[in-house]
């Protein structure tokens, strides 16, 4: 009858864990950074015709919303840990970086 019952115990490697943490603090670090970028972000549109320009839009929501990305991506990451995916949990970890760069290359076609 014991061999019936399967045990869900799974061996769980430290040094993941660790590093999930770290990540999560280094998430957390950069939403404080992307929230202050958050509140900026509407001097984008200082400039006259800037207002039309689509690059600018894009910088906008993209920087805009950067903070709420480090906010989920770590939540995402730990679910997606949790259930044993873990090649996806550290994509989803790694959308930040991906995001906040993305930000920054619209950011610099926007004319000042």
């Amino acid at each position: 009858m014991t061999g019936a019952l399967k045990s869900s115990k799974r061996s769980i490697d430290r040094r993941q864990v660790l590093l999930m943490v770290l990540a999560t603090i280094a998430c957390l670090g950069l939403a404080v950074l992307g929230g202050i970028l958050a509140i900026f972000t509407p001097l984008v549109f200082d400039r006259s015709g800037n207002l039309m320009n689509p690059v600018a839009w894009l910088g906008f929501v993209f920087a805009a919303a950067f903070w709420v990305v480090c906010l989920l991506a770590p939540l995402a990451g730990w679910i997606l840990w949790r259930k044993g995916d873990t090649p996806l949990a550290w994509a989803a970890m790694a959308i930040p970086l991906a995001w906040g760069a993305v930000a920054l290359t619209l950011l610099q076609f926007v004319p000042v």
